[in-house]
């Protein structure tokens, strides 16, 4: 029998923030070449991947021995114009330019407000099944799966039939097979999700559930232990996604998503086709079938209480 690799983190236990920010920095610092910031390539002498260290804090106007201090973790009184003047050495996204800020300089959490259960509003619940011929779902922290209709039920399975614990974007992108049949661009859509898995862990380093769905998933596949060494954050809000379904064959549909105003941790992600499109008449196959098609989702669920 193979061993199973050590998982990244201790189950339950928080995520070391200094080294998310070390090797955040680094990782954003070795793809960087000297000519993509106007520098000169000494070509064979160069022994590190990437920029030097000297050559970041030139392009960010600090001392060599502060940025040092910084890529080893230490993020303790670093000011905002620091952090942007080398969020801009670095070419940083905005997204990761909120990543790094959020993991040098943490905001104090109330830890009964992390463990308050993900709950979805009645009206936003009523809504989802307004939508009807529109695969719409919402999720919370963690990627966790809150709230569906039926047109998502029978478009990507009944998630109702999953214990609340597995109703986790990561866990069945990377533990389900049907889901990697499902997405045509298996890949991406992987990226997609620990890239979100990633913003949440500056955000909330703190949180045990994360620390705990990390470290099973790198115990569990070889996929997600090396998307989430690459320190990759990024937020989708909207694209195309390409499925193949079961049932109906190929579909291309776009999907957007709102981030909700009352509760920043929940998103509402809907797809839709073309009209006219072979993809729209696929969605409307799925609709017809109804409760044959899939038991839909549409029974509310019970709160998960992370």
């Amino acid at each position: 029998m193979d061993e199973q690799p050590e998982p990244v983190h201790g189950a339950g236990q928080p995520l070391d923030r200094r080294a998310e920010l070390s090797e955040f920095l680094r990782t954003r610092r070795a793809r960087l070449k000297p000519e993509d910031v106007g520098l000169p390539d000494f070509g064979r002498h160069r022994r590190v991947p990437g920029l030097r260290r000297e050559e970041l804090a030139q392009l960010a106007g600090v001392s060599v021995a502060y940025y040092t201090r910084l890529e080893q973790g230490n993020g303790r009184n670093v000011s905002a114009e620091v952090l942007d003047a080398i969020a801009r050495a670095l070419r940083l996204t905005n997204a990761e330019h909120a990543h790094l800020t959020h993991l040098a300089k943490p905001k104090a959490h109330k830890k009964k407000q992390a463990a308050r259960p993900q709950q979805v509003r009645g009206a936003l619940r009523q809504l989802l099944d307004t939508l009807d011929g529109v695969p719409a779902y919402i999720t919370g922290r963690r990627s966790d799966v809150l709230a569906w209709n039926r047109m998502a039920a029978a478009l990507f399975g009944d998630w109702s039939e999953l214990p609340p614990q597995e109703r986790n974007w990561a866990r069945m992108v990377f533990l389900k097979p049907e889901y990697r049949d499902l997405f045509v661009d298996w890949e991406q859509k992987a990226i997609d999700i620990v890239c979100l898995l990633r913003m949440h862990a500056g955000c909330h380093p703190d949180d045990p559930r994360l620390s705990a769905l990390v470290g099973e998933l790198s115990v569990k596949s070889e996929d997600f232990r090396r998307l989430w060494a690459t320190h990759d954050v990024k937020e989708k809000t909207h694209g195309v996604k390409l499925l193949r379904h079961p049932l109906v064959g190929d579909l291309a549909l776009q999907f957007e998503s709102f981030r909700l105003s009352d509760d920043s941790e929940q998103v509402l992600i809907t797809y839709h086709a073309e009209p006219g499109s072979a993809s729209a008449e696929a969605l409307r196959l799925l609709a017809s079938w109804g409760t044959d098609a899939t038991r839909a989702g549409t029974a509310a669920p019970q709160p998960y209480n992370p």
